[in-house]
């Protein structure tokens, strides 16, 4: 039902009468609480004087911020974002100095310092009310947001819908063409297919209650039960976001062989979360599919590492590195900084989530609660970048794309996995980020029944987690000390705190413009008893070789291994030698070394070529498992890890900058859980439990992903699979496919949580469907 002029026209005004008002109420409190901000003149004014003042600075910088601050940020969307961030509240101060300077006989006066605090709360109060009022009145907010999408869809030229002449959105207009459905892809990154399913499901009744308590994501369940299909899949060997969103939306992720890796013929450390490396990563890859990539035909790229072929990009590290005329791009930040509020949300917000983790690693402190690893330093920053600013940002550009009619958007929501690393993947800390995950799920869904096309959501992930103590908490000592001790190398004695953060760190770096970390830094000398990467001159000679730079301490140094961690993937490179290593000649080398590694406990098998045998892969009780023939000594060292680890091992063998070793930790089927050789209790990268199962929640109209139901394997095979749906979109007009998003919000929240579909079947469908 359209609603009549006269009536729409009132609700507006009676809308920015009550903004006006809070607004005038909130300077006038102001004014009595800070000496340096007053609304009088010297002599003083009666209470009406004062009243009218405050009405007068509340309109003219309402009228300032919605005139002016628009045109204001789109000027400044070339500065990174935290910048651009920061910059709000400057700017949104010095329009209330402006608006204070219009009121007449200069009555309004404050301190520049003091406006950037008046115009932050004034905002914050402005837009809490109208947010209020438009949750009160959903026509309002339905309206309001048709008509951007109109006004989008004029400076791009797209088909117009009947929810821009006030009729209900997705409808088409007659005489028009319809237009076909788009696809928003979220990426819930580390989120495994237990741990999602497990989130859709009732959960038991609370001490002292008997009613169950509902899912922890609400929407999704709903989702769950109506509309989409929940199916697993497995990742390659590397079970990290560099290889799987590499494959997922470039098609190849060929020669990854980890989240981090020593290139013998270029001398590089390749870092996927590094900006020149994801840029170098997308080059080799595009190359190597012959096409840009998932998302080239009018998609846009929101928190990734890499484009996807996109040209709308927000967050993306493949183009943090170089700047050019073609990737400065800010647009994905205005939707989000247009308005002023937003700043200041997000600003108590993060403040807020910083308390937050300081109140939860204290409280794990307290009682003693293990697994456990530090979570000072830096970290409670970079989670609340990842959880309050990288989630906002891409939100907000999600919300815009899909407003501006885009065909195509992917999107990395990167919380979950976060927050899973240090506190880990089943505590309540991450169980409340799921939750949030599913706020701004509901919201981006609600947003698309406004946007000028039908959008379908496909939700997926890169990779789980698996839970376990570290393997220097569990052992006492580091990866890098147990390859020296094989090695006859000395063992050093260290303590101290491990690097925090992976994707959520690289990304505030980026947005910050701040410098990559180089290969030296990479290389320096840790503390840390767990630190990730270490390389040849970490421990260097005693002084007086390198005083005297003898060509004996020269060969030490530069044969001595390089030792990097990637979650429970390891990897052992010796520098000096230019080929990959054999099994023999690292026999020759260091007799001790496979031995070591293989026998110990916390190590679940290693992977070495044999000059005779090929690929092979050891472990304890000198068992191994010949790849190539399919002999195997003993029990089968890759038999905890389940189906499909000879093949995905095998695969990593044959990538030209495979490490010399490779290792993977020990895996305890029963307990779930695997030992990180990096400072995290919650971890991926590696074969062995949740982290190799991710998921793909996909509308059930859609063609299954795998149509005689076997497996889905790889992220190359995924990207095969969002291919064909984009395809299959491209001849669907709106008449012929259903409005997933219209029916996952839900005009009203549907009866009790159904289970969750599991990876065979389709979702049972309502009546109406």
């Amino acid at each position: 039902m359209q609603w009549p002029r006269w009536k729409t026209v009132g609700g507006t005004l009676l809308r920015v009468t009550v903004v006006w008002a809070v607004s005038t109420l909130t300077m006038l409190a102001l004014a009595g609480i800070l000496p340096d901000f007053r609304l009088q003149s010297a002599d003083g004014d009666s209470a009406t004087r004062i009243g009218i003042t405050a009405a007068s600075g509340a309109g003219a910088f309402g009228l300032l911020s919605a005139l002016v601050w628009p045109g204001l940020v789109r000027a400044l969307l070339l500065v990174p974002a935290y910048v651009l961030g920061l910059l709000v509240f400057f700017l949104n101060g010095s329009l209330l100095l402006v608006a204070l300077s219009l009121i007449p006989d200069g009555r309004g006066e404050v301190e520049p310092e003091t406006a950037v605090v008046v115009a932050a709360v004034m905002s914050a109060a402005s837009s809490a009310t109208s947010t209020a009022l438009a949750v009160r009145d959903d026509g309002a907010y339905r309206r309001r947001l048709a008509r951007l999408a109109y006004r989008k869809q004029r400076r791009g030229g797209g088909a117009r819908t009947a929810a821009h002449r006030g009729g209900p959105a997705g409808a088409p207009v007659p005489g028009e063409p319809a237009a076909a459905p788009g696809t928003v892809f979220l990426q819930l990154d580390g989120v495994g297919h237990a741990t999602l399913y497990d989130a859709l499901r009732q959960r038991p009744a609370a001490r002292g209650r008997t009613r169950p308590r509902p899912p922890l994501m609400e929407t999704l369940a709903t989702w769950a039960g109506t509309t989409h299909t929940l199916t697993p899949w497995r990742t390659d060997w590397s079970s990290q976001t560099g290889a799987s969103q590499l494959g997922i939306l470039h098609g190849s992720n060929a020669d990854v062989p980890a989240f981090r890796w020593y290139e013998k013929d270029t001398g590089e450390l390749m870092i996927s979360n590094r900006p020149s490396s994801a840029a170098e990563l997308q080059r080799r890859a595009t190359a190597r599919a012959g096409h840009p990539g998932l998302l080239a035909n009018d998609g846009a790229s929101r928190g990734n590492l890499f484009t996807g072929g996109a040209d709308q990009l927000a967050l993306v590290l493949s183009v943090a590195a170089g700047r050019g005329r073609h990737n400065r791009s800010r647009a994905g930040y205005f939707a989000y900084f247009s308005d002023p509020a937003n700043a200041t949300r997000t600003a108590g917000s993060f403040i807020a989530e910083v308390c937050r983790e300081v109140g939860q690693s204290t409280r794990a402190k307290l009682r003693r609660e293990r697994p456990r690893v530090g979570r000072g330093g830096l970290y409670p920053f970079v989670r609340a970048f990842a959880t309050v600013v990288e989630r906002d940002v891409v939100v907000a550009a999600v919300i815009g794309d899909m407003l501006a009619g885009r065909t195509a958007v992917y999107a990395d929501l990167v919380a979950y996995d976060e927050v899973a690393h240090h506190s880990g993947p089943h505590s309540r800390d991450a169980q409340q980020v799921l939750r949030r995950l599913d706020r701004s799920i509901k919201l981006i869904a609600k947003a698309a029944r406004h946007a000028p096309r039908p959008y379908r959501f496909v939700l997926l992930s890169d990779h789980g987690q698996t839970p376990g103590e570290t393997f220097a908490a569990q052992y006492g000592l580091t990866l890098e000390d147990l390859v020296r001790a094989g090695c006859g190398l000395p063992v050093p004695r260290r303590a101290g705190r491990t690097r925090s953060g992976s994707e959520a760190r690289a990304a505030a770096r980026a947005a910050l413009h701040r410098p990559e970390e180089t290969h030296e830094r990479e290389h320096a000398p840790s503390p840390s008893p767990a630190h990730p990467a270490t390389g040849p001159d970490d421990h260097p000679d005693p002084p007086q070789e390198r005083h005297f730079d003898r060509p004996e301490a020269q060969r030490r140094r530069r044969s001595r291994p390089i030792v990097l961690g990637s979650g429970n993937l390891g990897l052992v490179s010796f520098p000096d030698v230019p080929h990959r290593l054999t099994r023999e000649e690292i026999d020759r080398r260091h007799p001790a070394l496979l031995h070591t590694l293989a026998e110990h406990p916390g190590i679940g098998f290693l992977l070495v070529r044999s000059a005779e045998h090929g690929p092979v892969v050891l472990g304890a009780h000198r068992s191994e498992h010949h790849l190539d023939t399919g002999r195997i000594i003993g029990t089968s060292p890759l038999e905890p890890f389940g189906p499909g680890a000879a093949q995905a091992v095998a695969r990593t063998d044959g990538f030209p900058h495979v490490a010399d070793i490779m290792i993977n930790s020990a895996y305890d089927p029963h307990a779930g859980e695997v030992h990180a050789f990096e400072g995290q209790i919650g971890s991926h990268g590696g074969l062995g439990g949740d982290q190799s199962h991710p998921f793909l929640f996909w509308p059930s109209d859609l063609t299954p992903p795998t149509t005689d139901g076997t497996e889905l394997v790889g992220a190359e095979q995924v990207h095969e699979v969002l291919r064909r749906w984009l395809a299959e979109a491209e001849h669907l007009t709106e008449g012929a496919v259903e409005d997933v998003a219209e029916d996952a919000a839900g005009e009203t929240e549907a009866a009790g949580s159904p289970e969750p579909t599991g990876s065979t079947g389709s979702a049972v469908r309502d009546g109406a469907r």
